[in-house]
């Protein structure tokens, strides 16, 4: 077998993996999430509209990859995937509203303000975000300790909050109309973007049976740089690929006038940029026993990707 057919073997294999955990994550989801007749019924279509039937779900799928390389099940996974992908709804129908990003297309359908109202889209966000936390607290399918449970609440809370997606977005409102230094840049979408990513390899990580200090510092250092080429390959596709492809309005950032990597560094910078921290995350998934393996494939998708 040549080496271009085991690459191109291995990439089914990986797109394969990738599919199945996406099927896995939305029945996790359809099942934990209040049914559409249950009242208020509104809200729990908007809810069930905004966290169903799309998305890459790259966050469930890093907390699977992690915790099945260490050892942790399925099930017990599918509780950490369910909270960060509903932290990552919410985050994206608060984004959405005309009082923020005022975007209309999201996974190429109306956004959830756009398809029942701006006051039910804002509680759907509310309630996607307080559901993640019951679901660390109470679901009974993630069976580890008290303390592996308190410490995943944590780490979610923290990505979450002022010194994460919260403050990360705060950041990135008073930057509207303003150039940023490539610094500031950085440290808004570590912020905003890179936290949750973060998040989310340590979620995997913490639903494992057993993890070491020295395990948990390579997947802080993987998110990071994943975290960080995700957002440098969405500033580069905001100008390069088109609304039908993304699924999003694309050109949004240059009409809202906000600094992107592409604005400060010219679009092959940006580029290589993006290529040398996904080499960054392949080579901590090397040192994380995983030189072939899935994380290694989704730092390479996160580069490679088209929407």
């Amino acid at each position: 077998m040549t080496e271009s057919q085991f690459d191109t073997k291995r990439l089914n294999t990986h797109d394969q993996i990738r599919e199945k955990y996406q099927k896995r994550l939305e029945s996790a989801l359809d099942k934990r999430l209040p049914g559409k007749d249950v009242s208020p019924e509104n809200l729990h279509r908007a809810l069930r509209y905004a966290c169903l039937g799309g998305g890459k779900r790259l966050r469930a799928m890093l907390v699977y990859v992690v915790g099945e390389e260490m050892g942790a099940a399925l099930n017990i996974l599918d509780v950490p995937a369910c909270a960060v992908e509903l932290i990552h709804a919410y985050s994206l129908v608060h984004d959405d509203l005309p009082c923020m990003d005022d975007d209309t297309l999201r996974r190429g359908q109306p956004t959830c303000h756009v398809a029942f109202g701006e006051a039910t889209a804002l509680l759907a966000g509310d309630a996607a975000q307080t559901l993640a936390f019951e679901l660390l607290a109470r679901d009974s399918a993630l069976d580890v300790s008290s303390e592996q449970k308190i410490e995943m609440i944590g780490v979610l809370s923290e990505a979450t909050g002022t010194r994460g997606m919260a403050g990360g977005q705060s950041l990135d409102m008073d930057a509207t109309n303003q150039q940023l230094s490539q610094e500031a840049l950085t440290t808004l979408h570590r912020m905003k973007t890179g936290a949750l990513i973060k998040a989310s390899c340590l979620l995997g990580g913490l639903a494992a049976p057993s993890v070491s200090t020295d395990q948990l510092e390579l997947l802080k250092n993987y998110g990071n740089a994943l975290g960080l080429a995700f957002q440098v390959k969405d500033d580069i596709l905001d100008v390069t690929a088109n609304t039908e492809t993304l699924g999003k309005t694309a050109g949004a950032d240059e009409k809202m006038k906000k600094s992107t990597y592409v604005t400060i560094m010219g679009l092959e910078a940006a580029r290589q940029t993006c290529a040398d921290l996904c080499a960054e995350a392949v080579e901590s998934a090397r040192l994380l026993g995983d030189n072939r393996g899935m994380l290694a494939s989704l730092a390479q998708f996160a580069g490679n990707r088209s929407f």
